[in-house]
């Protein structure tokens, strides 16, 4: 621990209790900066404070600790369920989940007499009304273009309260010249006509566009029963252009007015997801972005983060959101519903269409990323330094994770012509070792993986990289002679210090240049391999620790107990409800097979 760390923080991390609960740091103004769950909260905050943290976020993190809370809960699930509502109280700024963070502009109604409509990125708690965000600009600036061809909205910004329009200090401007502008400063239009305006321009910024367009038509109607078919023509032009609008935007029909979808796909690192707000048949807006996956997270409980923050970035009010899979409900103010057929059906595909498509484009930014550093000249690069025989057109390299002995897994990660071919990594759960030996592990892994391509007649890598040093280096090099390979591959020990080379049975390191494709490469390949490797260790910690009574109960499912401890908190608040209060959340049956098992 560093002794930086405020005397407050040290004490408090001595007398850490080992239980299961939910911990909170706090910085120097004691506002909440992180929320955790924790089954051991004393190893895991006492994790915070080790030496050689080497991601730049935790150190950010550490740096601003000033205060440390925490809440004892009786299982690792109750902890979860807690973290979760912390997070959605306080919004923590190192608990962000959403990736893209970029700030979409608003289109704002002012809070003034005869408001001004205008975009802006900044949201003040002034009485202005704000529409959106919108991700995508065109979108809005589309909407501003229709809302000034459509209405003599003032531009400027004097205060036209009334009685500084009777003090007659101000002066018509071009705008009214040119006919974009009535002239409310000189008392030309009156508040009530102004306001009329500024409702249809709200009515057409909440995609309530058929009201908007009804109550355009009585008006039109009226104008012309009063024989003033001058303004009514007026009123015509206005919903033709609405009309031609909506003809451009993304219609989907008429039959549908509110409603919100929410599609998703998701691999060990990253569920990414696209989210539509669909306004009196017509989308208003489509949000599709990714988020990471902490440890112990499921698909369910990522909704309780992701959906309240996507309803109230995009306002939401609807009570349906559409899925493509059955999600049983625990938000009181909407339902979730599962299309088979129909136009919501075609709502749902379209969503999961975009997911694909960024998921895609994603993959793509990923791969020329990759191939800035990875590429024919990384790999002639290698070849030279590291005095290979041939091109390492395939390198595989191996990393273990053994945290306090438990759990032990390696993985092995593939690259192709300096790319990455993740269809090929591979994990393995160690089987012959017992207790933390990185030796014995790195041997059994290394000599399992090529014993295996062997038998199948596979092609062999060119160069193998051990993430570890001489040590395991020279474990897995036993592997490879007792397989007879070692003329047929090249084996190379990676020092995590210095990023240092070692060949078998040489005392000599090998550094690479600091600014080489080649060692921007390996580094690639070490940290593909440490990150492929701790997520699998924390998924088989996670599926090992992660339990709760009520799972074992025959007959009642994962959907059904983790349903009643989001409602009811622990199983000690569960254990005491009457048979008939169970039977009213999940039905009779379920209930009679708690209730007896209680008993």
């Amino acid at each position: 621990m560093n002794a930086h760390h405020s005397p407050l923080v040290l004490e408090k991390i001595k007398v850490l209790p080992t239980d299961a609960g939910v911990y909170q740091f706090f910085d120097k103004k004691g506002v909440v900066i992180y929320v955790g769950k924790a089954k051991n909260l004393n190893k895991r905050v006492h994790s915070y404070f080790k030496s050689n943290i080497t991601d730049g976020k935790t150190r950010a993190l550490v740096k601003n600790i000033e205060d440390i809370k925490f809440t004892v809960v009786v299982s690792e699930l109750d902890a979860l369920l807690l973290e979760n509502n912390l997070i959605k109280s306080y919004h923590p700024r190192y608990n962000i989940l959403l990736k893209d963070d970029k700030t979409y502009p608003w289109i704002v109604v002012k809070n003034e007499a005869f408001p001004r409509v205008f975009s802006t990125r900044r949201k003040f708690k002034d009485g202005s009304k704000y529409f959106g965000p919108y991700p995508n600009g065109r979108v809005m600036q589309t909407l501003l273009q229709l809302i000034r061809e459509l209405f003599t909205l003032r531009t400027c910004a004097l205060d036209l309260a009334e009685e500084k329009i009777k003090q007659e200090k101000y002066k018509v401007c071009l705008e009214y010249h040119i006919g974009k502008c009535k002239g409310p400063c000189v008392g030309n239009q009156s508040k009530e006509n102004y306001d009329d305006m500024v409702h249809s321009i709200e009515l057409l910024l909440r995609g309530k566009t058929f009201a908007l367009c009804v109550s355009l038509k009585k008006h039109m109607h009226d104008l012309a029963e009063k024989y003033d078919f001058e303004g009514a023509q007026k009123v015509k032009e206005i919903l033709e252009q609405i009309e031609k609008y909506q003809s451009k935007s993304m219609i989907v029909s008429h039959t549908l007015n509110e409603v919100d979808v929410l599609t998703y796909e998701w691999n060990e690192e990253h569920l990414f997801f696209n989210y539509m707000v669909i306004r009196e048949g017509a989308i208003v807006h489509t949000y599709t972005s990714h988020l990471e996956l902490k440890l112990s997270e499921n698909i369910a409980y990522v909704f309780t983060y992701v959906l309240p923050q996507l309803r109230l970035k995009f306002e939401s009010s609807s009570k349906e959101v559409l899925v493509f899979d059955k999600v049983e409900s625990v938000f009181p103010d909407f339902h979730f519903h599962c299309p088979q057929i129909g136009e919501k059906k075609k709502l749902v595909e379209l969503s999961l269409h975009n997911v694909k498509h960024y998921r895609l484009q994603l993959k793509k930014r990923e791969m020329n990323k990759v191939s800035d550093h990875g590429g024919l000249d990384a790999l002639l690069e290698l070849q030279q330094a590291l005095a290979l025989t041939s091109m390492p057109n395939h390198i595989e390299c191996f990393d273990n994770s053994n945290l306090q002995g438990t759990n032990a897994v390696s993985s092995c990660v593939v690259f192709k012509k300096g790319v990455p071919s993740k269809n090929d990594y591979r994990h393995f759960n160690v089987k012959t070792v017992v207790g933390p030996d990185d030796f014995s592990t790195m041997k059994e892994v290394v000599f399992r993986r090529y014993r295996r391509l062997l038998d199948e007649g596979a092609t062999l890598p060119e160069l193998i990289i051990i993430d570890g040093g001489k040590g395991q280096l020279s474990a897995a090099m036993e592997s490879i002679v007792e397989l007879g390979i070692s003329d047929q591959v090249s084996v190379f020990g990676l020092a995590k210090r210095m990023e240092e080379l070692f060949r078998p049975n040489h005392s000599k390191s090998i550094v690479l240049d600091r600014r080489s494709k080649g060692l921007k490469l390996v580094q690639h390949l070490r940290d593909e391999a440490h990150r492929f490797g701790i997520t699998h260790h924390r998924n088989k910690r996670s599926k090992n620790s992660f339990n709760t009574e009520l799972s074992e109960i025959k007959g009642i499912g994962e959907k059904t107990w983790t349903f009643l401890l989001q409602e009811y908190k622990s199983v000690e608040q569960i254990k005491n409800l009457s048979q008939e209060e169970m039977a009213k959340k999940i039905g009779k049956a379920k209930a009679l097979l708690l209730f007896n098992y209680f008993q």
